[in-house]
């Protein structure tokens, strides 16, 4: 397994570790760590392989699920995982052990088309802060500048060994401990009907209305406050 680079706000013992999604990297939480820090956590945030500053290599789930457990604390009381974050999350949650899992837009779902999705992705390596800009118009711009950042560490090389993967990654069955799947508005990756069928199994599914994939870009507080107010809720019994 690799050594990851591994972002840290705070400290001490109460972890909460959070995971970014293909193409992205560890500061694309910079604006919501210290919103946890302040609310008594210790943040760890890695670079995944192939991301920011971590090491380039081979590249599966296998291995970046491998990574994650290899270099962050187990056993965290809350770990988010956002977009390919939120799939590579899921498969570590058996060995990674967190008290609460948070899944942003999980890219569980396939793409119709695997072979013109990953070509559309790797192009993102090229995007400029403006290209950004307008695909996002409410980021600010310091925002806009660390996407572009990110995406100037990223080896895209990443993009076809996760997109062509073989099978659906939706679950199947019901949460093996508290689980909370917060949802872009339309999200393509989690359909409103894996979304019912998840609730029927006894995952907590919630949708913030008018964001993009990058929830906890698009609106911070209401990601936030849906976070928070789910992990201080009476319902502490899996899926609750």
């Amino acid at each position: 397994m690799a050594p990851l680079h591994v972002r840290e706000w705070g400290s001490g013992d109460r972890h909460a570790v959070l995971i970014h999604g293909l193409s992205g990297y560890s500061a694309t939480w910079t604006w919501l760590a210290p919103e946890l820090v302040m609310r008594g956590y210790h943040v760890l945030a890695p670079d995944l392989r192939g991301h920011g500053e971590s090491p380039r290599g081979t590249y599966s789930i296998h291995e970046w699920t491998g990574d994650l457990v290899e270099n962050l604390p187990p056993a965290p009381e809350l770990a988010v995982g956002h977009s390919m974050g939120g799939a590579l999350l899921l498969a570590a949650v058996p060995r990674l052990k967190p008290a609460r899992a948070v899944y942003e837009d999980p890219a569980w779902g396939l793409p119709v088309d695997a072979a013109r999705s990953i070509v559309e992705f790797e192009a993102r390596k090229r995007l400029t802060v403006e290209d950004i800009a307008r695909a996002n118009p409410r980021w600010p711009a310091e925002v806009l500048r660390s996407r572009q950042a990110g995406l100037a560490m990223w080896d895209e090389k990443t993009a076809g060994a996760f997109i062509g993967r073989q099978g659906d990654l939706t679950p199947a069955e019901p949460p093996a401990g508290p689980s909370l799947v917060v949802l872009a508005e339309g999200s393509p990756y989690v359909p409103e009907p894996a979304a019912d069928r998840l609730r029927s199994m006894g995952w907590t599914v919630e949708t913030i209305p008018g964001t993009g994939h990058h929830v906890h870009i698009d609106d911070q507080a209401a990601f936030l406050s849906t976070v928070l107010d789910w992990v201080a809720g009476p319902n502490r019994a899996a899926g609750g």
